[in-house]
Parts: structure tokens; sequence; C-alpha cells
């Protein structure tokens, strides 16, 4: 006794009518793709890597095939407005280089990240080095020897901290001559003119004249110094505005697309103004955040479309693991797609 739904999404569900027929075409559309070995040779292209991880399917493989093909679509859609939201963190990686390609290939027409993006990317444009280190040295220790720690990556605190402040202030007292009033967005654009490094996300979004959106652009060293300033400088920081040119684009928009990189407030802030065009019509989630706990950072695609953040219709996948691992190969796959075309 069963009856046969097929969702949305492709997936079948049962429940207890007899349809032996239904049942039977069920299976053949269940089982249409057998999954296929592959060896690895020394002279295989990432091309060729992703298009195998596409056919073994098994088990993040076949996410990470999948986003590079809708990455791949969303990047040749010319009515899709696409949204590059990530989290601060990997800009203290070598994929900062990789996020500032996406800006300067045409990828992005926003950004939406957090205040840790800028000081990074200040800190690095500017030619301080952040250091390999690792997971398991003494944090006590490093305090001692004046280094920060994030995650294996070691920063010296007079490579951090202090570069950026005097970066903020110089950028300060250069702007204000001109007006009081300034969007984070128009700051950033100000900071990015001022960075000669291409490998600066800043940098590459103030050439290609891309806004980079930082709802919480106090949290964090150049942040900071807007507020110490402000009292000497008569800085009015006009958040609202940038919220109006989000919005704005986002109801100019024909479709959406976001790729998405890590959770907080850069993922939330992609989808939450997304629902008002009645969701993305693209989305790629890469993160190592899980739902069972219901954090945003955690939620899938799919539960965005509960809240009307991401369209029924969207081509959508999450892809579970290491960003610095698994965006470098999806825009290769992404790349190689549009390539053959």
């Amino acid at each position: 006794m069963h009856n046969l739904l097929i969702t949305r999404n492709g997936d079948i569900t049962v429940s207890d009518v007899d349809d032996t027929p239904v049942l039977k075409d069920a299976r053949k559309i269940l089982l249409k793709e057998p999954v296929e070995d592959y060896f690895i040779r020394e002279d295989m292209s990432v091309c060729k890597l992703v298009e195998a991880f596409g056919k073994s399917h098994g088990f993040m493989a076949g996410h990470v095939y999948a986003a590079a093909k809708i990455l791949a679509e969303m990047w040749r859609d010319r009515d899709a407005t696409r949204i590059l939201a990530f989290t601060g963190n990997l800009v203290s990686t070598g994929l900062r280089g990789v996020l500032a390609q996406l800006i300067r290939e045409g990828f992005a027409n926003a950004i939406i990240t957090t205040c840790g993006t800028i000081d990074h990317d200040i800190a690095r444009g500017l030619g301080y080095k952040y250091y390999k280190g690792d997971w398991l040295t003494d944090d006590s220790m490093l305090r001692v020897l004046e280094i920060h720690r994030l995650g294996n990556v070691f920063i010296p605190m007079e490579n951090y901290g202090l570069p950026i402040e005097k970066f903020a202030k110089n950028l300060l007292d250069e702007i204000l001559k001109d007006k009081k009033e300034w969007s984070p967005s128009e700051l950033l654009y100000e900071a990015g003119k001022r960075i000669k490094d291409p490998y600066s996300i800043l940098a590459a979004a103030a050439a290609k004249k891309i806004p980079v959106f930082v709802p919480g652009i106090v949290d964090g060293a150049f942040g900071s110094q807007l507020v110490f300033n402000q009292p000497f400088t008569g800085l009015k920081l006009d958040l609202l505005s940038d919220e109006r040119k989000i919005l704005d684009m986002v109801f100019e928009s024909k479709k959406l697309g976001g790729l998405i990189i890590g959770g907080g407030i850069s993922k939330h802030h992609t989808i939450w103004w997304a629902q008002f065009k009645d969701g993305l019509d693209y989305a790629v989630y890469i993160t190592t955040a899980v739902e069972y706990d219901g954090s945003l950072s955690g939620a899938q695609p799919r539960e965005a479309i509960s809240w009307n953040k991401i369209k029924p219709s969207g081509k959508q996948v999450v892809v579970y693991g290491d960003a610095t691992v698994f965006l470098p190969i999806i825009v290769a796959g992404a790349k190689c797609l549009l390539a053959k075309e």
C-alpha cells in the first residue's frame, strides 16, 4: 500500500496506497545513474578531477560537482545579480587571492562580509606578513611572544592592530576634509583605492567599483578606529544608506544568486535581504556548520526556502568542508565548464 510523491527537488516520498506500477517507475528514476570509479593520474587536470567527482558522486564529491555547475550557471546568467558573501577568517589565508580573483574576473556584483575581512585585507595589503603556524602551539607562550594565533596561522602583533589603526586614521584625516558623513561602503571604496596589492579584496572591489557591505563594521580594528576617532573628527557613519543600497540592488535585480562561504552575519545578511525578492535563484553554500543546533550558520538551503530566502525553484547546494580546500576546486570546476562554451 504505497502512494509516491515526487517533490520539487526530485526526491520521492511514500505514503500508504497500493500502486505497484508507480513503484516500478520510481525505482527507474532512483536508479538512473550508477556510481563510477576513477583513477588519479599524474597529468590529471583540476577540470578532469571535478568531472570525476561528478561521476563518483559520494559523498561530498557529488556536491562539489553540483556546486561547480551552479556557480558556472550563475556566472554566465546575465540576468543574475551575484552576491559574494564570506567570513573574515578566510582572509588570513592564501584563499584571499581566490576571493580577489572572483571579484576581478567579474563574478561579484556586491560583497557582504565582516570587519575581520577588512582588518586582514588591510594588514596584508600593506605588506605585513602572516605566517604558517600550528594548531597545538601553546597560546600562553604565544601571548608572551606577542603572536596572535588564528587557527594554524600566526600573526605577529605588530603586523595586525597598529598598522590597521594607522591606516584607518590616515584615511579619515584625508577624506573627512571633503565631507563628514560616509557610509561604510564608501569608506571601504576609499580604502581599496589606497591599497596596491593584486591579492587585495578591497583593491579589487575598488578597481571594479563593486560595493563592499560590512553590516558589523565596528566589530574589528578598522571599525574601532571609527569609534575612537569620531569625537575628534566629527565622522558621521551612515549605516542605513548601505542597507538601502542592498535593498535597491535586490529590488532592481531580475535574478539573485549567492556564493555564501561560512555563516554568521555575512550569510544571514545576504539571504535576509533576498527574501524581499522572493529569495535567491541560485545558492551555493560552503560551510563546516551543521544544522542540528538550529543555528543560522548551520541552516541548509532547504530551510531558507521556508523563510522565503531561497526560491523553491532555486538551484542550490551545500558543500560541507573547509572552504580553503573546496572553494578553489569549485571555482576551478566552474571556470572549466564556462571555458567549454
